[in-house]
């Protein structure tokens, strides 16, 4: 597959040329939005974008913007922060995923074939996880066929999950990308209760969790 690469770092682009192409996948670059704009419309055969938001010549975000007004690409951003708000940003825009330099480039690749698992053939947007189905056009969620009633704070807070599904959470990060669900504030000491409540409804054994899984001392993440 073939993997567009939008970033001005010469040295990235090296390491992630003879990396992916070690994986398999081809990989072409740019180091600007304007060339990487020509290089999606003469190739039609891109599967994903790799975009850094810092560019030279324009931000990340409005890139994405047009890049989408062209064709609908995957896309996972290259972070140099840790930033909520950028964070939170891009995944509000519809960015398949993030990644927060310096990065590791097996876990990149890890995040690559995870996105184009779920793009790939995927124009319902389903995502199945042991038992459960999310319907992300319906805004749905079955488990065992049975519709699982979810709140709109509830299905954001799965959703966020589900979309990311090797990223662990902190609490401060889930709290910044539900934070805007029906203008209704979560404070940190209510998330538990929240949790609690999703497990209840979407695990066979709520006291053992195998969804959404605890780190210990890091926040959740989606369980294998």
């Amino acid at each position: 597959m073939k993997i567009l690469l939008i970033e001005d770092d010469e040295a990235i682009k090296v390491g992630l040329t003879y990396y992916l192409n070690q994986e398999g996948f081809s990989l072409i670059s740019s180091v600007n939005g304007s060339s990487a704009l020509n290089i999606i419309e003469e190739n039609k055969d891109i599967s994903l974008i790799l975009l850094d938001v810092n560019l030279p010549d324009i931000s990340g975000f409005e890139l994405f913007k047009k890049v989408k007004e062209i064709r609908d690409i995957p896309i996972i951003f290259l972070t140099a922060n840790d930033m909520e708000i950028s964070i939170v940003m891009g995944l509000d825009m519809g960015a398949d995923d993030y990644i927060t330099k310096p990065f590791k480039a097996k876990e990149l690749v890890s995040r690559i074939k995870t996105v184009l698992r779920r793009t790939k053939g995927n124009d319902s947007k389903i995502i199945r996880i042991r038992d459960l189905v999310i319907d992300i056009s319906q805004a749905k969620v079955l488990k065992n066929g049975v519709d699982v009633m979810l709140t709109a704070l509830e299905y954001k807070i799965m959703l966020t999950f589900a979309l990311n599904p090797n990223v662990v959470f902190t609490r401060e990060k889930i709290l910044a990308n539900i934070w805007d669900v029906d203008e209704e504030y979560v404070y940190d000491n209510t998330l538990t209760v929240y949790i609690k409540r999703i497990r209840e409804k979407i695990e066979d054994d709520p006291q053992n969790p195998k969804i959404i899984v605890t780190v210990r001392g890091m926040g959740y993440k989606l369980g294998e």
